[in-house]
């Protein structure tokens, strides 16, 4: 069984780092355990979980393994987000401790983690569909303003080769065939053709 800490800050801070890791130290020796690994990530929530090393951790967890941070909000970028993770600690049967919130999760299919579960689900719906109405809340209010919602008409959408537009121009020039054009760019025949075509670089 092994213990890992896991500690973010959203920018550089080594104070709220060393924060962090001695609320975590506290506990433990509280609770008469040892944190066998910590997790630092500098980086603010908005990142994705590789980026904020959480995808690193949870492809390190084993069942019965334990997992400590000291307050929820730095597992995840939001609620929802937040109380999923948490769900999957459940469903791998690792404890989980969040200092702050009070929450601790012993990773073993009883009635505590049962309950758990269901008000975890709750609140995760329950985010869901505020999100939800506000987004149509917002959505209503532009429209009600006179705003036109969506792409404009003949509008381009952004594309991945926009900033290698000169390189297929010069590769067409050239008489370089689209099929080994796109392996060079690591984009399928398609995607290359539909981009000639919206950006009026060649006919396809």
């Amino acid at each position: 069984m092994a213990t890992y800490g896991y500690l973010r800050v959203s920018c550089k801070g080594k104070q709220d780092l060393q924060n962090q890791r001695f609320e975590l130290l506290n506990y433990a020796q509280k609770n008469h355990f040892e944190i066998d690994e910590f997790i630092e990530v500098e980086i603010s929530s908005r990142k994705d979980k590789d980026k904020r090393r959480i995808t690193e951790l949870f492809d390190r967890l084993k069942s019965d393994d334990r997992v400590i941070v000291a307050e929820l909000s730095r597992l995840g970028r939001s609620t929802v987000e937040c109380i999923d993770l948490v769900n999957h600690l459940i469903d791998l049967k690792v404890t989980f401790v969040a200092i702050k919130q009070n929450i601790a999760i012993n990773g073993k299919n009883d009635m505590q983690t049962k309950v758990m579960i269901t008000m975890f689900s709750l609140f995760a719906e329950l985010e869901r569909d505020m999100i939800s109405e506000r987004t149509k809340q917002a959505l209503a209010s532009k429209k009600a303003q006179g705003v036109i919602l969506g792409r404009p008409k003949g509008a381009l959408g952004a594309s991945k080769l926009d900033d290698k537009k000169e390189q297929v121009e010069e590769f067409l020039k050239h008489g370089v065939a689209k099929a080994a054009i796109a392996r060079m760019l690591k984009v399928s025949r398609g995607a290359l053709n539909d981009y000639i075509r919206s950006r009026k670089l060649l006919a396809a």
